[in-house]
Parts: structure tokens; sequence; C-alpha cells
């Protein structure tokens, strides 16, 4: 068993289970897996795999129907639902494939979004807002609004956003998804800078060249952990 001490993430036999009318439907089966502070890991597969069931426990979403999940040591099955959302906002940065940002609000209130729900004061928002979009190079467009930004740049606001409260964690769900091969290296890179910076990621993909950037690919397959490799480090 992992020491929840050392790591950011410790599941240990985690099954979720789908009950639909009669049928039962196995998402995951078993799955055990340690995630230490700053590592860059990718969580690969086909579709139906489990990828998306698991990001969906690792950030606090859903509840494994069997299994015990830690996040920073903290049991996440004992928390409270107020608690939970604390953790989401707070300890959990996510992006996903759609940019989820607001049309009429400029990049710098999308980026503000988490910090108002935290109840921080404007003048402090502000500051970290700015300073989180000048870490993903978007601080000449704080003012523009999604329509006025390609692709890359909406991308690059979401991670902002993700990045705004400082979490312990980066959760991103196909991240290039809807984006051309180029911007989605672009992206790719920016996760690395990240991961450099001292960022603990985790990316959900199903793009080998995107899985390529991690140091460390978890390959699932029907619900189980098939492979789990790391990368040398001249690699």
């Amino acid at each position: 068993m992992f020491l929840t001490n050392e790591k950011i993430i410790v599941a240990h036999n985690l099954w979720k289970i789908y009950r639909l009318e009669k049928q039962e439907v196995i998402a995951l089966q078993g799955v055990s897996l340690a995630i230490a502070p700053n590592e860059f890991v990718a969580i690969m597969g086909p579709s139906g795999s489990g990828k998306s069931t698991l990001m969906n426990l690792l950030g606090c979403l859903d509840t494994p129907t069997i299994g015990e999940y830690y996040l920073k040591g903290r049991l996440v099955s004992t928390l409270s639902e107020d608690e939970l959302a604390h953790i989401r906002n707070r300890e959990i940065g996510f992006v996903f494939q759609v940019f989820n940002l607001l049309p009429r609000a400029t990049a710098l209130h999308n980026v503000e979004l988490p910090l108002i729900y935290a109840g921080v004061n404007r003048r402090t928002r502000q500051e970290k807002a700015r300073r989180a979009l000048e870490m993903v190079e978007m601080a000449s467009r704080m003012h523009h609004r999604p329509a006025e930004l390609s692709g890359g740049e909406r991308q690059r606001v979401a991670i902002a956003r993700a990045l705004v409260n400082e979490p312990s964690l980066l959760l991103a769900d196909e991240p290039t998804g809807n984006l051309d091969s180029r911007t989605g290296q672009e992206i790719m890179n920016l996760f690395r800078k990240l991961h450099s910076r001292g960022h603990t990621i985790i990316v959900v993909t199903h793009d080998r060249d995107v899985a390529a950037h991690a140091e460390r690919i978890i390959y699932l397959r029907d619900g189980k952990i098939e492979k789990d490799e790391r990368k040398e480090p001249n690699q």
C-alpha cells in the first residue's frame, strides 16, 4: 500500500459500477495508483476504457462504488459536500476539451471566476488573474472576449482559470481535442513549462502524441490498468 503522506493522490482498488435499470455497467475494475507531487502523467486508453470515469473520481466529481481515494492524505469519501466543493475550487484545476468560457466576459473576468466563488476581494483577484494570464502568455489579450480569440488562445485562458487558485493538481481532459495539430503542440508545450515550474499534471487523452509529453503513461483497458510506464530521464 502506498504511503498517503508522500503522494498527492493515492487510489486503492477503485471500482465504478453504473446500474442502468436491470443492467450493470462496470466502468472501473480494481484500479490502484499513486501520483507524487510534480509528476506529469498521461492516462491513455481506447473509448470505453474508463479514462473519463477515472478522471471524474480523481477530480472529486464522482465517488467510487468500491475502494478508497486519498487526495493530499485526506480520504475523499469522508468529506462533506461543502468540503468537496472547496477542494474542487481550491485544490484542483480543471481543463476540458470544451473551453467553457463565458462568451460575454473578458479573458480577465473568465479567469477571475474561481476567485469570485471563493470570496476573494476584487483587487486581489484581478491581480491573481493577471498573473495567471501572464503565466500562459495571454496578458496582452486579457481584455478580449472569447469570440475575439483563437482556439489556442481560448484554451490558454481556460488553463489560466484552472491555475488562478494555485491548485495542488491540474486535471486536463482531452485538452487539445478541439485544436489543430500545431496549436495542440503549443498547448502541450505550455503544460511541459507548467510542469517544470512545479505543477502536478494529469492529462487524459487517446492521442499518443499528446501522451508523449508526459513523463509517465498509464494505459487503461476495460476498466483496468494494463500498463504503467515511466520514461527514462533523457527521453
